[in-house]
C-alpha cells in the first residue's frame, strides 16, 4: 500500500509540475497585455475616455507594425535607433570622463591588457588658502625624484621616466598599459623626459584636475549651455559664440570690438600648428585655468606650486636680479612671465634661447616654457609688440614675493606638454 501511495504522489506531483509549467506559458503570452492596457489608461488620462478608441487604434497599428519589422527582409526600428543611442552614451561616457578628470582615451588602447587607472581625487579648499605663503628666495629646496614607478611600484633604475614638475617617475610601459597616454604622446615622453625640456606626468599635465568639484560643476554647466560638446575640436567662430555667451551671462552685454580681436588671438595662441581648429585638451585647459584666473587669489594659486616650479621661479628671479638685492623692475619681471609660454625645439634640446642676455637657468632645471616670443609666435601681434617695447621701460621695483605670487598663474600655465598657449598676458 506504502508503495502504491507513493506512486500515486508520484502522478500528483507530475501533473502539479504541468500545470506550473502551462501557467508560466501563459503568463509569457500576456505579458505584452499589461503594458498596452498601462499606456490605455495614460492616454484616456490625459485626454479624456473619448480617446480611448484611438489608443486601441494606435496599440494595433504599433502591433502591424512590429509585425511588419519581424517580417524577412524589412529593417527593425531598434537599427534605426541604433546610431542616436550609441551617440547619446558616447556623450554620456564623455561627460564622466570630464567630471572625473580623466581625458581622452586613446584609440590604440588594447583595453583587455589596460592596468586599472588611478581614481582622481579633486582637491578642497582649506581654510587658510588665502593667505600669504613665506618662500625664501635664497633657500632652494631641491626635491629628490621617487625611487620607484608610480604605476607598478618598481624600482628598474635608467628606465623610469622622471615628471618635470612632481617628483613622480614611471616605466613608459605603464604609462602604455595604463591607457593615458596615446603612442604619439609615449614617444614624446621617451625623447623628453631626462632632457632640458621635461615631461609633465598625466597628474600635472592635466590642469584641469587643479579644479575642485564646485568648481568643475560650474565649468561642466557653463559647457552644456553652450551646447559644447566635450572631447570635440572648436573652431575660431565657435570660440566666439561660447565667449559671447559666457559674456552675456556675467556681464548681460555683448563682446566689445577690443574683446572679439582677444577671442581670435587667445584662438590664434591655442592652435600654435595653424590647423584652423583647437584641440578639446587645450581649450579645456584654457578655460580651467581661466577658472583658477577669476575665482581663486593669488596666495591661493601659489600654494598649488610644487617644489620644482618654486626652485625654477628662484631661478629665473635671481638670474634678473644682478646686484643681489631681491627686487626687480616690472618690465624685467614682464619678461620672465612671457618666457614661460615659449617651448624650445623639440630638434635642439640644448640651451640654445637665452633671457636677459644670459643663458637661462630654467633649461638646468627642466623647464620646457623657456626665452621671449618670437615675431612668428601665434601671441606675437603689433599691439602685442609694442606693448613689451613700454613694458621694459617700465622700472617700478617688484620684489621676490609679489614676482612670485603674480607669476603662479603662468607658472601653472607652462605644466601641460601641448605646445598651445593657454593663459597670455592681457592686453
Amino acid at each position: 500500500m506504502g508503495v502504491l501511495m507513493s506512486k500515486k504522489q508520484q502522478v500528483e506531483k507530475v501533473q502539479k509540475c504541468s500545470a506550473v509549467v502551462s501557467a508560466f506559458k501563459d503568463t509569457l503570452k500576456d505579458r505584452a497585455a499589461p503594458a498596452a492596457v498601462a499606456q490605455t489608461e495614460e492616454v484616456i488620462a490625459e485626454n479624456g475616455e473619448g480617446s480611448a478608441d484611438g489608443s486601441h487604434q494606435a496599440n494595433k497599428e504599433h502591433t502591424e507594425q512590429k509585425d511588419k519589422d519581424s517580417k524577412p527582409g524589412s529593417v527593425p526600428n531598434q537599427q534605426a535607433l541604433a546610431l542616436p543611442t550609441e551617440e547619446h552614451k558616447a556623450n554620456q561616457e564623455a561627460w564622466g570622463r570630464l567630471r572625473d578628470g580623466k581625458g581622452v582615451e586613446p584609440e590604440d588602447l588594447k583595453k583587455a591588457h589596460q592596468l586599472t587607472p588611478p581614481t582622481f581625487v579633486r582637491p578642497k579648499r582649506e581654510v587658510n588658502d588665502d593667505q600669504p605663503v613665506d618662500v625664501p628666495l635664497g633657500q632652494r629646496e631641491q626635491p629628490i625624484n621617487d625611487e620607484i614607478c608610480e604605476v607598478c611600484e618598481v624600482w628598474t633604475a635608467d628606465d623610469l621616466f622622471p615628471c618635470r614638475t612632481c617628483t613622480r617617475v614611471f616605466h613608459d610601459g605603464c604609462l602604455r598599459e595604463m591607457g593615458y597616454l596615446s603612442t604619439e604622446a609615449l614617444q614624446e615622453m621617451r625623447e623628453t623626459a631626462h632632457t632640458t625640456s621635461g615631461w609633465s606626468c598625466y597628474y600635472c599635465d592635466n590642469v584641469n584636475l587643479l579644479l575642485t568639484e564646485e568648481e568643475m560643476y560650474s565649468l561642466m554647466e557653463t559647457f552644456k549651455q553652450c551646447k559644447i560638446i566635450p572631447e570635440s575640436c572648436l573652431v575660431s567662430d565657435e570660440l566666439l559664440q561660447y565667449r559671447h555667451f559666457v559674456t552675456k551671462q556675467l556681464f548681460e552685454r555683448d563682446l566689445t570690438d577690443e574683446e572679439e580681436e582677444e577671442v581670435l588671438a587667445q584662438f590664434a595662441a591655442l592652435d600654435p600648428d595653424k590647423k584652423g581648429q583647437i584641440e578639446w585638451s587645450d581649450f579645456l585647459y584654457h578655460e580651467s585655468l581661466s577658472v583658477l584666473q577669476k575665482f581663486r587669489t593669488e596666495n591661493s594659486l601659489l600654494r598649488i606650486l610644487t617644489a620644482k616650479e618654486r626652485d625654477r621661479a628662484r631661478a629665473v628671479f635671481q638670474s634678473i636680479d644682478q646686484d643681489e638685492d631681491g627686487i626687480i623692475t616690472a618690465g624685467e619681471a614682464r619678461k620672465a612671465q612671457t618666457s614661460w609660454f615659449h617651448k624650445i625645439n623639440k630638434e635642439s634640446q640644448s640651451c640654445s634661447v637665452r633671457l636677459m642676455g644670459l643663458c637661462s637657468p630654467l633649461f638646468s632645471m627642466g623647464i620646457s616654457h623657456v626665452g621671449p616670443i618670437s615675431e612668428s609666435s601665434p601671441a606675437s601681434s603689433s599691439s602685442e609688440r609694442s606693448r613689451d617695447k613700454a613694458m621694459e621701460n617700465d622700472n617700478r621695483p617688484v620684489t621676490w614675493d609679489n614676482f612670485l605670487r603674480e607669476s603662479a598663474i603662468y607658472i601653472l600655465a607652462a605644466r601641460p606638454n601641448s605646445s598651445a598657449m593657454h593663459v597670455r598676458l592681457p592686453l
